[in-house]
């Protein structure tokens, strides 16, 4: 251990990356009651359900993106890949490492889970909600002590707004994050999927400009091909076994209508959302609607702590669905609940205990990221691919289609199997054709 200006350096021992040392700065930050709420937050939100190692918390996954953000400034500073850099520019490579420790900070209970959550509903993404913790006092003091202007840097570099060189390090198609998160959900759920070529697409970050570009920013070489598409193989495969497993989606629906209910209630408001832990935010839960004497909420949230989680009643892989699904199951959550109360009636269940579910990230395997050919040609690979080279973009559109499933889950138990017929049908169709059909009050089973 060692002392820097007052404060000392650390080493934490991590299970993927073994060793990870804590610049004093990095360590104060860590020392700050908002980033050790982090430890009490679950990565994969409701995935222990089905692998039950998966109890690892956002606090071991921002240590990773920290400990490889800064293995990346080392190799780049080695191999002189850093000159374009401006002396402002150099000067905040502290900040750029800090902003990927820091990049998590403002994640709700259970993760992702809660930015399902129609528009509104929450304050913001994660992203957005880092600024509230960013100001807090103890961040304020650890971060002003590496630059005046840290805090503000931070929270572009963390919104994806910063106009620094390596922006493209803390968000964006080559963030850091993105090779911890598939090792690290690989490790502790316990499936081979997560691997990553994390030595080889170090070795082939640089930085360069394009020639239509306005400044330098983070590439990769051409001898890195090799290693994004083990990143996007990877990433579909987590997606498709773990990520969007049946049951966590199950549990996922679940959770999103126990938030919805609550809201709704005024069991909760949306400003207490944000800095609430996972058994935080259950407990509140389950105190609440005790008192309030709430069915639904202490159902949904007992289904949860219990496992019982919703069955399927429908489900729809890709190949069985419509080519051109109706914008609305994505765009309008308002309909898709009527659509859930409808098939309730129809199917004579209790209000609250259907679900539709059709998970959706279209960036999920989106790549833009400048390459730097053998011959020193700059280009940037976008979503129309480049010639003579495995055209990385379309084959990641079509894999997050595969791993696109649509169900129905319901939570009563023992539920029988629906014939999909008739949702097939709505699913084509427009949101005005559906709404005048649940407006008539005629069954759609």
């Amino acid at each position: 251990m060692s002392r820097e200006g007052g404060l000392r350096a650390r080493t934490v021992r991590d299970p993927l990356w073994q060793n990870i040392r804590l610049a004093p700065e990095a360590a104060a930050v860590v020392d700050t009651p908002e980033f050790q709420r982090l430890r009490r937050v679950k990565q994969l939100g409701f995935a222990h359900l089905v692998y039950p190692g998966a109890v690892h918390t956002r606090f071991l996954h921002a240590l990773g993106v920290y400990h490889l953000t800064r293995r990346a400034l080392s190799r780049l500073d080695e191999n002189g890949e850093l000159n374009l850099l401006t002396p402002d520019e150099r000067e905040a490579l502290p900040v750029i490492a800090l902003a990927a420790l820091l990049h998590d900070v403002g994640h709700y209970a259970f993760s992702h889970a809660m930015e399902e959550l129609e528009t509104g509903w929450i304050p913001g993404h994660h992203e957005e909600v880092a600024e509230r913790f960013l100001t807090a006092p103890s961040i304020q003091r650890a971060l002003k002590r590496v630059h005046p202007d840290a805090p503000a840097r931070i929270a572009e570099l963390i919104r994806g707004e910063s106009s620094h060189p390596l922006q493209g390090l803390v968000a964006g198609s080559l963030d850091l994050d993105k090779i911890d998160y598939l090792r690290r959900d690989s490790l502790f759920c316990g499936v081979p999927y997560g691997n990553v070529d994390v030595d080889r697409l170090l070795d082939a970050l640089t930085v360069a400009r394009h020639p239509d570009g306005d400044g330098p920013e983070v590439a990769v070489t051409e001898k890195g091909i090799s290693a994004l598409e083990s990143l996007l193989f990877s990433k579909y495969q987590m997606f498709r076994n773990v990520y969007w497993h049946h049951a966590v989606r199950a549990a996922t629906a679940a959770f999103r209508r126990l938030v919805e209910t609550a809201l709704e209630a005024g069991l909760l408001s949306r400003d207490e959302l944000p800095g609430r832990t996972d058994d935080q935010l259950m407990n509140a839960l389950g105190q609440r609607a005790s008192e309030e004497e709430s069915d639904v909420v202490g159902r949904l949230r007992e289904s949860l702590v219990d496992r019982r989680l919703p069955k399927r009643l429908i489900e729809l892989f890709g190949d069985e669905l419509p080519d051109g699904i109706a914008p609305w199951v994505e765009s309008r959550p308002s309909l898709v609940r009527k659509l859930e109360r409808r098939l309730e009636k129809d199917w004579g269940r209790e209000p609250g205990t259907v679900f539709i579910d059709y998970p959706w990230y279209p960036g999920m395997l989106d790549l833009r990221i400048l390459l730097v050919r053998r011959s020193g040609e700059v280009q940037r690979l976008t979503s129309s691919g480049e010639k003579g080279l495995i055209d990385l973009p379309r084959l990641g559109r079509s894999l997050h289609h595969a791993a696109r499933v649509f169900r129905v889950f319901s939570l009563e138990p023992a539920p029988e199997r629906k014939d999909p017929g008739p949702l097939l049908e709505l699913l084509e169709a427009s949101a005005e054709e559906v709404e005048e059909r649940l407006e008539t009050g005629r069954a759609l089973y």
